[in-house]
């Protein structure tokens, strides 16, 4: 019975499903703060619980509520919000774009259960070849899913009791969960000099105080290796 017990605990942590839990674990922990953050804000910004609590489950995008709540409380016109979001959460495309061979041979509710999940996080985890079964992103996905709404909702409760819960820095785990899905990425040089391109490029830009200083710096760093690739193609030839 025992011998029965332990062949089937080893079986499923041999499947794709609990691989993916495991495989984001990691950055699910790491956007804790991330979580509590958005649904404090969303109380500052005047939602309801349920309300506060409904964005995080339906939204699910932790930058576009954070951008979103900033800008209702800065007053800001709806269409001015839905089109900063649109812009700045664009990068979806091109993940559902790399993933259209592995996704689009599955049934419609889990594409759309995939496309629902989909974030910057579970698009890290599932970049290598075998990472990209259906299986192990549902996993991955729900369990990062279930780490965000559990903290918004942590983060909503505090925002009642803790005042200015908002003070404690909490906006630094959106530095360090993405440091954690970069650093890893880093395997070449091309890679090495477009990072470096960005981080000086957005450092002097923010001393001078340009605006869109970020998006300047990332655009940069993306074009660094463009670049490269070119030129060393242009001297091969």
């Amino acid at each position: 019975m025992n011998s029965m017990s332990c062949s089937g605990s080893l079986s499923f942590r041999k499947r794709p499903l609990f691989q993916g839990v495991i495989a984001i674990m990691p950055l699910s922990i790491a956007v804790v703060p991330w979580g509590i953050l958005a649904g404090s804000m969303a109380v500052k910004a005047g939602l309801s619980f349920a309300k506060a609590f409904a964005m995080s489950s339906l939204v699910f995008a932790g930058a576009a509520q954070l951008v979103s709540l900033s800008m209702v409380m800065e007053g800001a016109s709806t269409l001015t919000i839905f089109i900063t979001i649109f812009f700045l959460t664009s990068q979806h495309f091109i993940y559902a774009l790399s993933l259209r061979h592995q996704i689009s041979v599955l049934a419609l509710r889990q594409r759309l259960a995939l496309g629902f999940l989909l974030t910057d996080e579970l698009f890290a985890v599932s970049l290598t070849p075998e990472n990209r079964h259906s299986e192990f992103m549902l996993g991955a996905g729900i369990c990062f899913y279930l780490f965000w709404v559990t903290f918004s909702a942590v983060g909503i409760l505090l925002a009642q009791m803790v005042p200015d819960l908002m003070n404690y820095h909490l906006d630094f785990s959106i530095v360090a969960i993405f440091i954690a899905m970069i650093v890893p990425l880093i395997t070449n040089l091309k890679v090495v000099l477009a990072v470096l391109v960005t981080c000086l490029s957005g450092f002097i830009l923010r001393v001078y105080q340009i605006e869109g200083a970020v998006l300047i710096s990332g655009l940069l760093g993306m074009m660094t290796p463009v670049g490269l690739a070119y030129f060393s193609k242009e001297r091969e030839e």
